[in-house]
């Protein structure tokens, strides 16, 4: 069974969401998903400056 996480400092980039949250070994992992419709992509990154950037620079292929 999958462990909710619980994202804090959310921020809006465009499209994209960064947050972040603690994985299952209790690090802390920094995610951007992008809320455009049809996009659908997430990562996770291991410092907040990586997963802002690839929120400013992702270009969503669907148009």
């Amino acid at each position: 069974m999958a462990r909710l996480h619980r994202f804090r400092d959310l921020v809006r980039i465009g499209p994209v969401q960064v947050g972040t949250a603690n994985d299952r070994r209790g690090r802390e992992k920094h995610t951007a998903a992008w809320t455009a419709p049809r996009c659908g992509f997430s990562a996770e990154y291991d410092t907040r400056s990586a997963a802002e950037l690839a929120a400013r620079t992702h270009r969503c292929p669907v148009r």
